[in-house]
């Protein structure tokens, strides 16, 4: 049987390889499984947006067809609109591609720049689907350490770019890390990219829940903005939109016309009802959306207070949905993490999910996604990790 070598070089992904730890297992109703393994929202949007949902699919018949490649032009022009305000600077609809989520907007975003032999710079620990569509796609994967802070410097990037270089990615807030890039960081990046007439793809599915008020960074100000910088972004985790598969990529007009093959390729438009649904919540979810960006945020500070407390482990970053925590135990954080599904009803993505294979720091860690767990079930996780032997 003949196979493509890229996808059989591929790893499989971290998320369905973690639920097979689980296939098949019980646990008990008085100690129920807490899976932090993934980040995404378990609970259905607000039941006036699914309502939304409902009264497109009956009442739109052009909800059922195709629509256009690069999105519906009412939502490229809100997005347009509503990041323009929130970072300052002009961005129109021309710049808006609405995709198949956040993952398609990525492929489209390197599908554009590079080839096989090509390379990217993924900061450690990455993303994986990142890393992963690299593989299937040939271009060569540069890991970008980070320091104890988790956030890597522009001497290190600067050492890495090379006449194959294409692109710089950061993600912000970080996943798997939690950690929110400083503006002035962000900044110096834009600028190296720059420098190498590259590009700089700036992930941001999870700007929704940054801790920081105002514009996180302010790359769009600069009217040359386009020629460097590519944004991504996810309704998903805004307005639980994960089924519905909606996201956004922000870019050059003329990279977008790039764009646009691609996506009549793999998909020929972005999902009609998610679409509608993501314009309804833009326009309609604002207070909504604060509300849970509050409760992420309340999340989070009880994660930090409950490892402050646990003996022997170590948070290294935390954010948006994630924690990044160091354990004490002298065993790899993937037999670790096997062993705490069994001993304590926990299911955790090891460190090495998000880094190159025999990385000595990424086998003592663990990424913990609390977005699916409440203060209660927070306090719950510390007592049993504090159980662990």
């Amino acid at each position: 049987m003949q196979l493509n070598p890229n996808l059989l070089a591929t790893s499989a992904s971290p998320v369905v390889e973690a639920k097979r730890w689980i296939a098949g297992k019980s646990f008990d109703t008085d100690r129920p499984l807490l899976n932090v393994s993934q980040a995404a929202p378990i609970d259905p949007p607000p039941e006036a947006l699914r309502e939304v949902i409902a009264r497109a699919a009956m009442d739109e018949p052009m909800a059922h067809v195709y629509g256009p490649v690069l999105g519906l032009p009412d939502l490229r022009a809100e997005v347009a609109a509503q990041f323009s305000a929130a970072y300052g600077g002009k961005i129109t609809t021309d710049n808006v591609a609405i995709t198949q989520g956040c993952n398609q907007a990525f492929c489209a975003a390197i599908a554009t720049l590079g080839a096989a032999g090509d390379e990217v710079i993924l900061p450690v620990p990455w993303y994986f689907n990142h890393q992963m569509w690299l593989d299937m796609a040939g271009v060569k994967t540069v890991p970008l350490p980070t320091g104890p802070d988790l956030l890597p410097r522009i001497e290190d990037a600067q050492a890495r770019v090379n006449s194959r270089t294409r692109a710089i990615v950061l993600v912000t807030p970080n996943n798997p890390a939690g950690v929110e890039y400083p503006a002035n960081l962000v900044h110096d990046f834009a600028a190296l990219a720059r420098k190498h007439d590259i590009a700089l793809i700036v992930d941001e599915t999870y700007r929704d829940f940054d801790s920081r008020s105002g514009a996180p960074h302010h790359l769009f100000l600069d009217p040359d903005w386009s020629e460097t910088v590519i944004q991504l972004y996810s309704f998903s985790k805004a307005y639980r939109l994960t089924g519905h598969r909606v996201g956004a990529l922000i870019a050059a007009s003329d990279r977008l016309i790039q764009v646009e093959k691609f996506l009549d390729t793999i998909a020929i438009c972005p999902n009609q009802l998610g679409q509608r649904a993501a314009l309804w919540g833009m326009r309609n979810l604002g207070d909504w959306l604060a509300g849970e960006r509050a409760e992420i945020l309340a999340r989070r500070s009880a994660i930090e207070a409950g490892f402050a407390r646990l003996p022997g482990w170590k948070l290294l970053g935390a954010g948006a949905y994630f924690a990044y925590a160091s354990h004490p135990y002298d065993e790899d954080a993937t037999t670790l993490a096997r062993r705490m599904v069994d001993q304590i009803g926990v299911l955790a993505l090891p460190g090495s999910f998000f880094a190159p294979k025999g990385d000595d720091q990424a086998a003592r860690q663990l990424r913990i996604a609390f977005a699916n767990i409440d203060r209660t079930q927070i306090a719950t996780l510390m007592d049993r990790l504090a159980s662990l032997s």
